[in-house]
């Protein structure tokens, strides 16, 4: 029987992070590399990507910042290109790059729908498509763990298209799960609840977002901390046999509103 250390251990991973240079991401990159991973920072921001990279170097842990947009094929083929380069191939992804906008239907602009079904659907089956075939290619096995959330099941005002988007990336990674079943990789879903990011702040910062505090059941936000060990259950093998699973993490935020 393994020892509890080893069973989630990333010493043999080669980590890619998306959206790495904030909030969940930032967190995650970090915490991979303290178990063990060589970890890949992906972000748009290049600055502030590097700087992740050297707090985990700092840190006693291996990273490298990569800048790419996970919009553009060309620029996911050239991350993978910079991997494989100075890493090898790479056995887990951890996609959390999204975007998100703010604004109650019908006042849903095209030019926002289009970007976020770009960045957060089209760009998810597209990074999962080339991760997935180098690996199907050298008959290798790998694990990728989509970060999602509960508004993919139950829904915030003013947010229809980045609701409809996460319930579309839950679905999108079950059917990559069905379509890769035998094949050593398997595909998961991490859906968080109420976390205070970046990217959240502007909503909970404002009378709206604290009244939804207030129907948490901690009366809280999540910290991007108390998401660590459902990470690292989902990226490391200690998740064998799990796939095509939706692991919620939201203090039953979700039964308490059934």
């Amino acid at each position: 029987m393994q020892n509890i250390e080893t069973l989630f251990s990333m010493k043999s991973k080669i980590a890619v992070v998306t959206g790495a240079g904030t909030g969940i991401g930032r967190q995650f990159a970090h915490t991979l590399a303290r178990a063990g991973a060589k970890t890949v920072c992906v972000a748009r921001d290049a600055t502030r990507l590097e700087s992740v990279a050297d707090a985990i170097r700092s840190d006693g842990g291996d990273a490298i910042a990569i800048a790419g947009d996970i919009s553009s094929v060309k620029s996911i083929e050239e991350i993978f290109a910079q991997i494989e380069e100075i890493y090898g191939r790479a056995n887990v992804l951890v996609h959390c790059a999204a975007q998100a906008d703010f604004g109650l239907f019908p006042d849903v602009q095209d030019e926002s729908w289009d970007s976020l079904i770009n960045v957060n659907l089209s760009g998810t089956m597209r990074l999962c498509r080339r991760f997935a075939s180098a690996l199907l290619a050298a008959n290798e096995a790998g694990a990728i763990v989509n970060i999602t959330s509960i508004t993919g099941d139950r829904v915030m005002p003013g947010m229809p298209a980045y609701c409809a988007l996460k319930a579309a990336v839950n679905q999108l990674s079950k059917a990559m799960a069905r379509d890769l079943f035998g094949k050593n990789i398997r595909v998961n879903a991490l859906a968080p609840g109420y976390f205070k990011t970046e990217m959240s702040s502007t909503l909970f910062d404002s009378d709206e977002g604290q009244a939804l505090i207030q129907m948490h059941p901690l009366k809280r936000l999540g910290n991007v901390e108390e998401l660590d060990g459902p990470l690292l259950l989902l990226a490391s093998d200690a998740s064998c046999h799990m796939n095509g699973s939706i692991l919620t993490v939201d203090a039953g935020h979700s039964i308490s509103l059934a």
